[in-house]
């Protein structure tokens, strides 16, 4: 049996909400990426992490359809998870840190895969969006709830046929999104869920948010495809 420990990251100020990550302790469990890609899937979260060395902090992150380099949510969770102080995905090495009841990853912005971010009039207009808009690629659609003080309403549709038809809270965007306007940013996404993002030197940024530990589950090991 695989044993798997279920968070939800960014979640709102009453703990609610958040983005569910699946995170696989012991990636010797699914050793190699048709394993990995078959156990995503089944679980069906927006991420799936495979911790290959906890204390450097070697992590493989999978949605329910690819291999990502690099994402926030499932970074967050996976430092919040282990304490750690840097974490390793294939993009490079991202630090972490605790802050009260926050996790803060430091990240660039050209680790992120391509989104689209289009900004909306309002807030009334992001929350009518149908799930999804109409139209092809990933889409981060926006708008200031209030400009003066970095507050955005924002929802993000992958539109890429692997059941995730809206995520919950995405960091990659909002690291995006800070790396566009160029200031820190209070977010809430979907639901209810909370990213907060600060621009660093050297063109790093923060992302940070609450993290807290959903269920752990035991599922069986994935055949190799």
């Amino acid at each position: 049996m695989n044993e798997l420990d279920v968070l939800s990251v960014f979640c709102g100020p009453d703990g609610r909400h958040g983005n569910t990550l699946g995170v696989v302790r012991d990636g010797r469990t699914c050793p190699d990426a048709a394993s990995r890609q078959t156990l995503a899937a089944q679980l069906g979260f927006s991420e799936t992490v495979f911790v290959d060395d906890p204390e450097r902090g070697v992590v493989d992150i999978y949605t329910p359809g690819l291999r990502l380099p690099f994402a926030g949510h499932p970074l967050v969770g996976a430092a919040w998870l282990l304490d750690l102080e840097t974490v390793n995905p294939p993009a490079g090495e991202v630090w972490a840190r605790q802050d009260g009841e926050f996790t803060w990853i430091t990240a660039r912005a050209e680790w992120a895969p391509p989104r689209r971010l289009e900004r909306y009039a309002s807030p009334a207009e992001v929350d009518a969006l149908p799930a999804p808009p109409p139209g092809e690629g990933w889409l981060y659609a926006w708008a200031w709830q209030d400009e003066a003080a970095g507050r955005v309403r924002a929802r993000a549709f992958p539109r890429r046929d692997d059941g995730i038809v809206e995520d919950e809270a995405t960091g990659a965007a909002a690291l995006l999104l800070t790396a566009e306007l160029g200031r820190a940013l209070n977010i809430t996404q979907g639901r209810g869920s909370q990213i907060l993002t600060a621009p660093g030197p050297d063109d790093t940024i923060e992302i940070g948010g609450r993290v807290r530990l959903a269920a752990p589950l035991a599922l069986p090991v994935p055949a190799t495809r």
